[in-house]
């Protein structure tokens, strides 16, 4: 889950990584009371999770809370990267003296953190990467010792900074090490952390990413959800504890594992080739558990899809035996009831399959046919949704 910029702030002071004062707004009237109540010179920010928002106009310097309303107005007006601008951040000026860059990342392939760091900020840091490879230190960070002082004092040596910033920066470093690992994020930005006038070093602008998978663990992440922006359908899928991604097809795609799902998808989108074009309509991961109620909530989210036309159900029993996937299948129908009005093709395979197929057959449902293996069935939902 990305956050905000606001939000990021608001973590980040929290922790007492060093910020200036901000306030949302959602109208230019809150703007004008916000841009008052900071006083003197501030910065009105659209709040989109995208990059380049001052090239797009999203970025105003103001001096007075008038003209703090008139930019909030201009912004809340922009689109910016696809993305409406439905609320700013009225935050305090900054005396900037110097611009730097600081980031503390997973690092997948390599199974560790990584920190990457620049005395050269305020930039897109893609093209600074690009063009200038050598003014980005990239530092290795061992998951389990951390960033501690040496570490960062390290870090910051790296990318460039002289003696007397390296003792200022250093303990920022570190706070902000901990925002990442107290939060269990992915990604912790800073662009630019600034050195002002007065000699503080400020984080200006940040980005962070969180790991829902750690969502167990912190309670308070479900507030930072932009409930607004969220695909009521992946909003609903959330709510019933589905793997659910939408896609842009007409085959609605239901099966257990992540791994087989995936497969499914290919080979529908293979089938739909010679019908016309048709894709899949979503990746639904239902897991071990195929239990009437559960497989009822995936056919609810999925047939809440005006674009889809027909259903792939594709189902490996393993731990859950293909009985029970069968009997999940009809009491699903029997629980949606008139609200199931689309063919759904059933390929079941693996533990008690015979038994499986013998009680679709048995219910005898005129929504749903049986196929022989996954080709079949994809070929037949392809050309169900193609009609």
């Amino acid at each position: 889950m990305d956050l905000f910029e606001y939000q990021a702030r608001d973590l980040f002071e929290s922790y007492g990584v060093p910020v200036l004062q901000g306030i949302v707004a959602d109208t230019p009237e809150e703007a004008a009371a916000a841009a008052a109540k900071i006083g003197g010179v501030v910065v009105v920010k659209a709040q989109v999770k995208a990059g380049g928002r001052g090239k797009a106009g999203g970025v105003k310097v103001v001096k007075t809370p008038e003209e703090a309303a008139t930019a909030a107005e201009a912004i809340l007006k922009l689109e910016i990267k696809g993305l409406p601008v439905n609320r700013v951040m009225v935050a305090q000026g900054a005396d900037i003296k110097q611009e730097f860059y600081f980031s503390i990342l997973l690092d997948r392939a390599n199974r560790s953190y990584l920190s990457l760091c620049s005395v050269e900020g305020g930039m897109e840091i893609e093209e600074l990467a690009v063009e200038r490879p050598e003014a980005l230190a990239k530092v290795e960070v061992d998951p389990i010792a951390g960033i501690d002082l040496a570490k960062a004092t390290e870090i910051a040596i790296a990318g460039g900074f002289p003696a007397d910033l390296v003792e200022k920066v250093a303990p920022v470093l570190v706070t902000l090490y901990e925002v990442y690992k107290g939060e269990d994020a992915t990604l912790v930005e800073v662009n630019p952390l600034v050195l002002t006038g007065a000699g503080d070093i400020v984080a200006l602008d940040g980005k962070v990413s969180l790991d829902e998978n750690a969502g167990f663990r912190h309670p308070n992440h479900e507030a930072l959800e932009d409930a607004a922006a969220a695909d009521p359908l992946e909003a609903k899928a959330k709510a019933n504890d589905l793997n659910y991604v939408k896609l842009d097809g007409e085959v609605g795609i239901i099966g257990n594992g992540a791994g087989l799902v995936m497969s499914t998808l290919d080979v529908v989108a293979y089938a739909g080739e010679r019908h016309g074009g048709v894709k899949p309509a979503n990746f639904l991961d239902i897991g071990g558990g195929a239990s009437a109620a559960v497989m009822a909530a995936g056919l609810d989210v999925i047939l809440g899809d005006p674009q889809v036309k027909s259903v792939f159900v594709n189902v490996f029993g393993g731990i859950t035996a293909c009985d029970a996937v069968a009997n999940g299948i009809v009491g699903a129908l029997e629980t949606l009831g008139d609200s199931a009005t689309k063919p759904l093709v059933v390929r079941l395979d693996g533990n008690k399959v015979e038994e499986g197929r013998a009680i679709l057959a048995a219910a005898n449902h005129p929504l749903v046919t049986l196929a022989t293996s996954m080709d079949d069935g994809a070929d037949k939902a392809a050309e169900l949704a193609s009609k």
